[in-house]
């Protein structure tokens, strides 16, 4: 009995670690093409396109705390 609730135990792990870092390559993906619209929209003298690079600030903030903990986490898988 607990050697097979060990097993799952340790299967379960295995699996959260590969979608915890695919989720962590699609956070910094995403904040990446955000940074990339928000440098491009705001270099232009268009009005509109300006007024978006604003608002993307809504989706850069979270993007980068979600980073600044990705980053944290590494730093404290290593040490």
């Amino acid at each position: 009995m607990i050697s097979s609730i060990t097993t799952t135990t340790v299967s379960t792990i295995s699996s959260t670690e590969g979608l915890a870092a695919s989720l962590a390559f699609i956070a910094l993906l995403a904040l990446t093409s955000v940074l990339v619209a928000k440098e491009l929209s705001s270099a232009t003298q268009a009005p509109r396109l300006q007024r978006l690079g604003r608002g993307l600030n809504v989706a850069i903030i979270p993007l980068l705390m979600v980073f600044t903990a990705i980053v944290a986490a590494k730093l404290v898988e290593i040490l």
